[in-house]
């Protein structure tokens, strides 16, 4: 983790633009090229929404000064997304997801590219996570209650982390920001699912605003968040202003993860010169309650997982590179037994960037940390299960990359790292938790890379596309034949994964 720049000027909370649909629907007389505007009316689903906070059932009356009365609206928020985009409740099977099925037996993807996946409208996006988790002999259909998958307890402690940056594969049109959580929900059905030996967790880079320019072109620092003022307009759509607040968008992507068979989660800075409460200084002493509520709001989102940046130095202040001071050990016990205890959770996962194997981490009430660096070597990770199958509440994992991934791994040493990371283990009840980004699996643009990627927000121009967000999302990731053999090595992985 790294922080440049700490600007603190705000823009405004307004959402921002329109989903953009570039492919055409299963529907006739559409265009080529459609925004969700195009097939909204203004006048359904008229109830303009307040900025979302938090749930009444946490009965949290004020954080320091700060009033909150609590909505979330909609209890199908997926279905509603559906009706909204659609005009309709009835799903269809998608034939493009059909034709496209990697299939393992009961568990199903997409074997696509994200060139593909990122230009589909809303209605095929939905559709098709419907059509792969669908019974036999049945139609496909969203749920009326789509609950987190239940792996138990302790899942987080056994799982693969894999971190997508939503600003990555956002609608970027003029100096607008967009749409992140959708553009993560296009590549969700070619992802890998869950199987019962280890949960696949989904951890977004962002869930907050930053600290400034979010929601333009102009937007810096993923690290850097201001909390209490809403979700990021990096996530949300304009389009669903007045139709469906951002806590329900938010609620939505959660509901089509756990559908799939995800768990999902965000990263959460720990550093207090990364902060803010509303634009002001955030301190530890005056501000630990804002904190908690924060993370209580994601949990209460959907989210099954925070990552904190910056875990490890909460016991080991060696390499700090954050900014301010950090929650003493003490605090952060407390912090994340509160979070606990007011959401009413006891299944949740929380993360340490670069904890190691201290029994100390364990005592903090972390469940997982991402210590001991790469899987180059097989026998290392073995090595590593066998030290650590002792406790099974936490452990310290491998990584195959981080967020300070420059892109220069070469293909065969990242497939290298995912099967050890997949088979790292003699006995697969000491399996570690894993960490990679989601170029582990799709690789990014030799142009851009993770880092660069939470550190400013970049306009991609991959291609002569008509619209400005189809030639970003063609030069996000690399479309070489060398990638996309890359991706078929690493389903073929997590397909043997799956069937052993």
């Amino acid at each position: 983790m790294k922080v440049l720049n700490l600007g603190v000027k705000l823009v405004g909370s307004s959402l921002h633009d329109n989903i953009c649909c570039a492919e055409p629907s299963q529907r006739a007389n559409r265009k080529n090229s459609e925004t969700l505007s195009d097939v909204l009316n203004p006048n359904d689903y008229g109830v303009r929404y307040t900025k979302p906070v938090l749930n009444l059932n946490i009965h949290v009356k004020n954080i320091s000064g700060l009033p909150f009365t609590g909505y979330y609206g909609d209890k199908h928020p997926l279905k509603k997304l559906f009706k909204i985009t659609t005009g309709r409740d009835t799903v269809y099977e998608d034939n493009w997801t059909k034709d496209k099925m990697y299939s393992t037996g009961y568990y199903r993807w997409v074997n696509s590219r994200p060139n593909e996946l990122l230009i589909r409208t809303p209605e095929q996006v939905i559709q098709s996570a419907c059509t792969i988790t669908k019974p036999p002999l049945h139609y496909p259909e969203i749920p009326d209650y789509i609950p987190s998958p239940n792996y138990g307890d302790k899942w987080g402690r056994y799982a693969n982390y894999i971190e997508i940056n939503p600003r990555l594969v956002a609608k970027y049109d003029g100096n607008n920001v967009s749409e992140g959580l959708f553009g993560v929900m296009k590549l969700l059905p070619a992802i890998p699912p869950t199987t019962g030996k280890s949960a696949n967790c989904i951890i977004l880079s962002q869930l907050y605003p930053s600290l400034k320019g979010d929601g333009s072109v102009f937007d810096e620092s993923l690290y850097c968040i201001n909390l209490h003022t809403g979700i990021s307009n990096n996530l949300t759509s304009e389009a669903l202003s007045g139709k469906m607040g951002a806590d329900e968008q938010v609620k939505a992507f959660n509901d089509m993860a756990h559908l799939l068979g995800f768990k999902t989660g965000i990263r959460m800075p720990l550093s207090a010169g990364q902060l803010r409460v509303q634009g002001r200084e955030f301190n530890w002493l005056e501000h630990e309650k804002a904190y908690i509520d924060a993370c209580v709001w994601a949990i209460e989102l959907g989210f099954d997982s925070i990552y904190f940046d910056s875990g490890k130095h909460i016991l080991d202040l060696d390499g700090y590179a954050g900014i301010g001071d950090l929650p003493n050990r003490n605090a952060f016990s407390y912090i994340l037994y509160k979070i606990r205890e007011q959401t009413g959770r006891s299944d949740l996962s929380f993360i340490g960037e670069k904890c190691n194997d201290d029994f100390g981490y364990k005592e903090l009430g972390l469940t997982a940390g991402t210590d001991w660096g790469k899987a180059d070597s097989i026998y290392s990770v073995k090595h590593e299960s066998k030290k650590q199958a002792y406790n099974r509440e936490y452990a310290a994992g491998p990584e195959v990359s981080n967020d300070n991934d420059d892109g220069s791994i070469p293909f065969e040493d990242r497939l290298n790292r995912i099967n050890s990371c997949l088979w790292g283990f003699d006995n697969p009840e000491d399996r570690l938790p894993t960490f990679m980004q989601i170029n582990d699996i799709f690789p990014l643009s030799p142009y851009i890379n993770t880092h660069e990627g939470m550190m400013h927000a970049k306009k991609m121009n991959g291609s002569d596309a008509w619209t400005e967000c189809e030639r970003h999302w063609a030069g996000v990731f690399s479309t070489s034949n060398a990638a996309s053999n890359y991706t078929e090595n690493v389903y073929h992985s997590f397909e043997n994964s799956i069937k052993n």
